[in-house]
């Protein structure tokens, strides 16, 4: 079995992360091993996507079958105007592989069903929702479940956004957070918003693989961004919920 080890690139790049107390090489190591989903590539994807790969996680796994029109711009910074029409994937790795050549990018120009999901999230270690639709969240909720992976949630609209941790059984689904799909629509987001969101995101992520620190597993955080307010409200368990409500512990 071949040892991880860091490059002296790597140790100059990740020199002030190991600095955090009970870091240092071995937990990079970690990062380094772990591989992450990142499911679309859009406005809270390309701020997970970049932190992640600066952070040193050794394999991004990014999907989105869409391509940035110049509607995106505004928040989408994986992507840039000469990228317009190049797939999300595809263009995102672009920049990741520039961001940091000694991380592993691979680009999945497809989109997430419930019969192509399960071979798109792979190994994966963790799944992080960076959708716009809750169909499409559902079917990641149900993957994250069926491989008893973490699921990050994060939504955004205007100045405002959510956030959660959740790992079936510990905590409460997607499905009982959310039983009903909100109606889709084109929504109005200011791009500093999903920066906010998509980096708490990465926080949590970089917690659970690390060990460092306490994931916000069972509950809501609620962002208000017009307001500059942070609140945190506790899930539960919908003991009927069609997804997890017969998902026991082991």
């Amino acid at each position: 079995m071949k040892k991880t080890t860091l490059g002296e690139r790597e140790l100059k790049r990740y020199n002030r992360q190991m600095l955090m107390e009970g870091w240092g090489e071995e937990t990079q190591k970690k990062l380094k091993d772990s591989t992450v989903f990142i499911a679309g590539a859009g406005g809270l994807g390309s701020p997970v996507a970049i932190y992640l790969a600066v952070a040193g996680i050794g394999h991004l796994r990014i999907c989105d079958f869409d391509s940035p029109d110049w509607s995106n711009l505004n928040r989408q910074v994986l992507h840039n105007h000469s990228r317009i029409g190049v797939n999300k994937a595809v263009s995102g790795k672009m920049t990741l592989d520039e961001l940091n050549p000694d991380i592993s990018v691979t680009a999945f120009a497809e989109k997430i069903t419930a019969d192509s999901v399960e071979a798109l999230v792979g190994e994966a270690d963790i799944i992080l929702d960076c959708m716009d639709n809750f169909p499409t969240r559902y079917i990641l909720n149900e993957c994250a479940m069926r491989k008893s992976i973490p699921l990050v949630f994060g939504s955004i609209r205007g100045m405002e956004g959510r956030m959660s941790f959740i790992k079936t059984p510990d905590t409460p689904c997607l499905k009982c957070i959310y039983p009903e799909a909100p109606p889709p629509e084109i929504f109005p987001v200011v791009g500093a918003t999903p920066g906010v969101i998509g980096s708490l995101q990465v926080i949590e992520t970089l917690k659970y693989l690390t060990g460092i620190g306490e994931t916000h597993k069972g509950k809501l955080l609620v962002w208000d961004g017009y307001n500059t307010q942070f609140k945190s409200y506790r899930t539960f368990k919908e003991p009927e919920c069609p997804c997890c409500g017969n998902h026991k512990s082991a």
